[in-house]
């Protein structure tokens, strides 16, 4: 009698195959490790009346989060009237989130996001405060101040399809309208050459903003000299750019912190209070 079981043949499965040159075994690439996410953090003090100020303040911070989640308005609170210990409190309370910008000024501000979306942290020579908001208003108002003026320059035999693209990005400029939803040139898609990308680097100038989103990679974000226009390039964990876009709109939305954001962090501002008096 023929039985219908049979053995595998040799040479397959587990621990068969050599484990390749000079018995190295396979290696993969390991998973992205850079991808941030909140997690409470509660700063180690012992909470007494000297401290009063910086508590009052976080109070005032969550009740601003909450309300311009509900307005839109951005809130400000000036920090220079807060000695070492509470400033101290409030700098350990805000942490550091995943947007940071540099607003090219006189005095220039360098500002950080904190921990709580929408919740912002400016610095600069006679500047130390916190602005709540979807983005600080200065980061508006004068993100096309030109650093580097717009310029005419010649065109070279490489440059092909930056002209058509500057007139269409002029022409959004002229008519842009504030609440529109943005007008996108993804130039990951479109055929063009190093020299089409200078000679339009040139053409549109570089205004006095500077942005910069972490997250899952970067995302890179500065403003142009014409007003409204703005260079987008998010690139991988690796830093290898994968998408390079122009995008015509007030400010790109990966830098805006979202109205439901903002809620949401003057809830945890409260719960933080809550967890430190």
């Amino acid at each position: 009698m023929v039985s219908n079981f049979h053995l595998p043949p040799t040479g397959f499965g587990p621990g068969s195959q050599p484990l390749g040159e000079e018995g190295a075994a396979l290696e993969y690439l390991p998973m992205p490790q850079d991808m941030r996410a909140y997690s409470p953090h509660l700063p180690e003090v012992e909470v007494d009346d000297r401290l009063m100020p910086a508590l009052d303040l976080l109070g005032e911070i969550a009740r601003a989060a909450t309300a311009c989640g509900r307005d839109g308005v951005n809130r400000r609170f000036d920090l220079s009237g807060l000695d070492a210990a509470n400033r101290a409190l409030v700098a350990e309370t805000m942490g550091a989130g995943e947007v940071a910008i540099k607003i090219h000024d006189i005095p220039a501000i360098a500002v950080q996001e904190s921990v709580f979306a929408g919740v912002w942290g400016l610095k600069g020579a006679g500047v130390d405060a916190i602005e709540v908001g979807p983005v600080p208003a200065q980061a508006l108002s004068r993100a096309f101040a030109p650093r580097r003026a717009m310029r005419e320059v010649p065109r070279s035999a490489q440059v092909v399809n930056a002209p058509p693209l500057l007139i269409e990005l002029q022409d959004k400029s002229a008519h842009f309208v504030p609440g529109a939803e943005a007008h996108v040139i993804n130039l990951t898609l479109l055929p063009h050459t190093e020299a089409d990308l200078e000679w339009l680097e040139a053409q549109l100038g570089q205004g006095s903003v500077d942005i910069l989103s972490r997250g899952y990679g970067n995302c890179r974000i500065t403003a142009t000299a014409l007003p409204h226009v703005w260079r987008v390039r998010f690139y991988n964990s690796m830093d290898v750019l994968i998408l390079d876009t122009f995008e015509v709109t007030a400010m790109p939305e990966v830098a805006l912190a979202a109205p439901e954001d903002l809620d949401d962090s003057g809830g945890r501002i409260g719960e933080v209070l809550e967890a430190i008096r």
